[in-house]
């Protein structure tokens, strides 16, 4: 169920793959998402699942309505019902509040200083990569007192650049924007590698403590992928701080 989960000086990461839950065909079995028409009561089934197993409380997770752009909102508790975040970035001072991101080929970004007691996680897809959400999302996490050579940035299981297929016109207008991104599939036609872009951005940010999932979701039969499937699941990365009563205690979730 749960493809890591990694603690760091009071900060947790986590990144889904594709079992565990009850979600039926085509979304088998841990579909995160609630907009890809799975059935609601198997999301929620599912999301309650991945939060027990990594010791979160359901309800102190943060979700977003993701629409590939660059705004981040500054959260300090769960979306009231009814209303909803249509934003890419999530950022919180909140000690134990989790943040969400869903995927199924962009790039999960989680990002934490817990020093300062600051997580974000973000949504990067190839047209959020190219807007700086992850520099956003840095920018409005160094507002709430983060320094950018203190955070830690994990990304998880996205399409890699040898399989991530686009037109050269399109290349060439991601690679004038950010030339790390610039790529070539395995069969030798051009590409993006959005990864490859995050993590630059994040290097000339000043962000040194960075590690990147080696899985590529399209390559991957355990993970979720939307080039692949096209009607699929999502998957979820989750970032969070240990609350005030468990800060420096080491706590260890999940599997």
């Amino acid at each position: 169920m749960i493809a890591r989960h990694d603690p760091a000086g009071g900060a947790h990461f986590a990144f889904t793959d594709r079992w565990g839950g009850v979600s039926a065909v085509p979304y088998e079995d841990l579909n995160l998402g609630g907009a890809v028409g799975d059935d609601p009561a198997a999301v929620l089934a599912n999301r309650k699942l991945v939060a027990e197993a990594i010791g979160l409380d359901p309800a102190r997770v943060v979700w977003m309505d993701q629409v590939h752009g660059r705004d981040v909102a500054v959260v300090d508790g769960p979306t009231p019902a009814g209303e909803s975040r249509r934003v890419d970035a999530v950022v919180t001072a909140r000690r134990g509040l989790a943040l969400a991101v869903l995927t199924a080929d962009c790039t999960p970004v989680l990002l934490a200083d817990p020093v300062a007691g600051v997580v974000g996680a973000a949504h990067a897809g190839r047209p959020g990569m190219v807007a700086g959400v992850v520099p956003a999302a840095v920018e409005a996490m160094t507002a709430l007192g983060a320094d950018p050579a203190r955070i830690t940035a994990r990304t998880g299981p996205a399409v890699c650049g040898r399989c991530y297929e686009v037109p050269e016109a399109m290349r060439a207008e991601v690679a004038a924007v950010e030339s790390a991104a610039w790529a070539e599939t395995s069969w030798g036609t051009p590409a993006v590698d959005v990864t490859a872009g995050v993590d630059a951005q994040l290097a000339r940010l000043g962000v040194l403590d960075r590690r990147l999932s080696t899985v590529c979701t399209r390559e991957s039969g355990d993970h979720f992928s939307y080039r692949r499937d096209r009607t699929t699941g999502r998957l979820a990365g989750y970032v969070w701080l240990d609350d005030e009563g468990q800060a420096g205690q080491g706590r260890h979730d999940g599997p």
